[in-house]
């Protein structure tokens, strides 16, 4: 399966009228009751964005929506998968070693696409990687731990390679994991070296939140992008084939206005999500 094989599905011409009243008004369906709704909203609003991207970007796919499920039951999970979302984002490994094992969800789910997109420890890897239907790991920050992950996974004698992403800590808050900026070419140059089981994707980054895009581009994604052209400049890489994961429910527009094919939408899908005990 290709890089951008599993995508979103594309959105029809019929599909985008029907939510383009819902773009102009900006309206969203903030419940569970109207995840399918929702996602018609989102896949529309991404549709638009795509079409205002800067002409360095247009080269970039139509980005993949990982609808971010963390917190919510199995039944909201089947409901979107059910309106044709296949791409799910889970913060939490326990979390996402239960849903992925749901009976519900492997029978009702059978091409389900799991993202990991939260802090992975060393310790944990084992137990991520044995998560059935996992697509994407999107967290990798160190040669450690990218080692932890390739060792583990090439015990498996799997035929394909485990595909990853390089985050990068564009914003340079503490709180946030990921690389530097300035050290995400030499991890993504070990990364491919020396571990044969992963497939490097992309970068990805979070950012510092609430970002007003009235003063201008926002610079956590800029950077991004800069890390981006240095590292297919760098490793000799088609641009194309290595993604940018950035956005979420904030800013996932501005996001790929300005490059993303990847973006982690949660609460304008499902709602409003549960405090986690």
């Amino acid at each position: 399966m290709g890089i951008f094989s599993c995508h979103c599905q594309s959105i029809s011409s019929n599909i985008l009228k029907q939510v383009s009243p819902k773009i102009c008004s900006n309206r969203k369906m903030m419940t569970s009751l109207h995840i399918k709704e929702n996602l018609e909203f989102v896949r529309g609003k991404m549709i638009a964005a795509s079409l205002k991207r800067a002409e360095e970007a247009v080269a970039y796919k139509t980005p993949r929506l990982v609808a971010v499920s963390k917190t919510k039951p199995v039944i909201d999970v089947i409901e979107a998968y059910h309106a044709g979302q296949r791409h799910f984002g889970e913060n939490y490994i326990q979390e996402l070693a239960e849903k992925s094992a749901d009976p519900k969800i492997l029978e009702k789910c059978p091409e389900i696409c799991w993202h990991f997109i939260g802090h992975l420890q060393r310790n944990k890897v084992n137990k991520l990687i044995s998560v059935q239907n996992l697509y994407m790991i999107e967290t990798v920050d160190s040669l450690k731990l990218a080692n932890a992950l390739n060792t583990s996974w090439t015990k498996l004698e799997k035929t394909e390679k485990l595909k990853i992403m390089v985050q990068v800590n564009t914003s340079g808050e503490e709180n946030k994991s990921g690389v530097p900026p300035r050290e995400a070419s030499n991890l993504t140059k070990q990364i491919m070296d020396d571990c044969q089981g992963l497939e490097v994707c992309g970068l990805m980054t979070i950012g510092a939140y609430d970002y007003d895009v009235t003063l201008g581009p926002n610079p956590d994604f800029l950077k991004l992008v800069k890390c981006h052209k240095e590292i297919c400049h760098t490793l000799d890489i088609q641009p194309e084939s290595l993604e940018l994961s950035m956005g979420m429910s904030s800013d996932y527009e501005h996001a790929i206005e300005l490059g993303s094919t990847n973006v982690r939408i949660g609460s304008t899908i499902f709602g409003p999500r549960a405090t986690k005990h």
